[in-house]
């Protein structure tokens, strides 16, 4: 696919961001096996390679639609994420069955909104895969805020979970900003203006009062850190933790993944954020040890 030049620079943002997620996805998925929580406490990489789950496999579809459309159409991100669908990749019961029926002919507008009894999902899923939006509007936090909740919707209505894309989204915009290099306390302000009164952004004033903090138990007790699988319990820390450390993956990686919870999904996000910023990148050996994105994946040429 040949690029428009304009959107050749965020391509190339919203990759790295892509690549941050996907590592941490597919490196903190392996630590739900019980047989790897020794090598968790010290720091020790499990053998690879690692594969990666459902927040990468959408992650990719975000960015084919950005690819193609350089905005994200609804439709077709919903017909991406059905499209490409394995349901091997640790998706939960209720997207996997919407998407089986998208692929059937169904409505997403009605289905997403006919989650849970009418209320829709307010699961982290939204938040997972955004980050390499974020990246793409790196000149445009706001636009950044706005795309993101326009995803979102495709399957997760509930308020919390737009919010929780919206401030993932604007994190990794604001984090990726070729233009400055910013710090952990003007990350979280920045995010707090760019989201609407939530839960979500309540957990987020708490994050920023907790920037101090250094172990990240602590904090995931008080934030949540994904257990209950819902934006507003997985949020909150994961900022709080990328805040932390913007330009070093690596530790950024260890303090998520140490806190416990949802793991594959909060490191995915954490990844997908640091990625995005000035030196962020994964460590090239990690980069080796997870699984390639697939094939299907957008990929520009000149």
């Amino acid at each position: 696919m040949t690029p428009d030049h304009r959107d050749a620079d965020r391509y190339e943002r919203a990759l790295a961001s892509l690549r941050g997620l996907a590592v941490g996805d597919a490196l903190g998925s392996q630590f739900f096996v019980p047989t790897h929580y020794p090598a968790l406490k010290r720091r020790e990489l499990p053998p690879t390679p690692w594969q990666w789950t459902d927040d990468t496999e959408m992650a990719c579809s975000v960015l084919s639609v950005l690819t193609a459309h350089a905005r994200i159409d609804q439709d077709a991100l919903a017909h991406s994420f059905a499209d490409h669908h394995d349901f091997d990749r640790g998706y939960g019961p209720a997207v996997n069955r919407m998407l089986r029926l998208i692929r059937e002919g169904g409505d997403w507008r009605e289905l997403a909104s006919g989650l849970f009894n009418g209320q829709g999902s307010w699961g982290n899923g939204a938040a997972m895969r955004i980050a390499p939006l974020g990246a793409w509007y790196a000149d445009d936090p706001e636009q950044a805020t706005h795309q993101a909740e326009i995803s979102a919707y495709t399957t997760h209505q509930h308020r919390e979970a737009v919010v929780g894309a919206m401030a993932v989204a604007a994190a990794a915009a604001l984090a990726a900003d070729p233009a400055r290099r910013i710090g952990p306390t003007e990350l979280l302000d920045g995010v707090l203006a760019l989201i609407p009164r939530s839960a979500v952004q309540a957990g987020l004033r708490r994050a920023r009062d907790m920037l101090d903090y250094a172990d990240s138990g602590t904090v995931a007790a008080v934030l949540g850190c994904g257990r209950r699988t819902s934006a507003h319990d997985t949020v909150p820390f994961t900022l709080w933790a990328a805040a932390r450390h913007l330009g070093d993956y690596e530790n950024a990686f260890w303090t998520t993944a140490q806190a416990g919870g949802d793991v594959d999904t909060t490191c995915a996000i954490v990844g997908g954020i640091v990625a995005s910023s000035t030196d962020g990148a994964p460590p090239r050996a990690w980069l080796d040890g997870t699984e390639p994105l697939p094939s299907w994946a957008p990929v520009l040429t000149d």
